[in-house]
């Protein structure tokens, strides 16, 4: 048990450490190009594609239904309330499947 908490404080840390060293180099440079700017605003879509595109190929048809539903409930709706009604159709489907 004590290494779990070793390993949380640890990458929090890094994660500190992370955030804090990119606000630092981009406040050196000052203004930033907004080429730049774009494309560091297309990083979190980026990660969270690389994070669902293996599930949705290799996982099992609840996990990528799932996704699609976020997907589609996320376009008519607010995010939270969107992952809720997903996370809950996933285990109605999960339960269903016998998985």
């Amino acid at each position: 048990m004590p290494d779990t908490y070793l390993l949380i404080f640890l990458c929090a840390l890094i994660t500190f450490a992370v955030r804090s060293g990119g606000y630092v180099l981009m406040s050196y440079f000052g203004t930033v190009n907004h080429r730049v700017e774009a494309a560091l605003n297309a990083v979190p879509i980026a990660v969270l594609s690389a994070l669902v595109a293996p599930t949705i190929l290799t996982g099992q048809w609840p996990d990528a239904l799932a996704i699609a539903l976020v997907c589609l409930f996320s376009m008519r709706m607010s995010m939270l309330p969107a992952i809720v009604l997903s996370v809950i159709a996933l285990v109605f489907m999960r339960q269903v499947a016998g998985l």
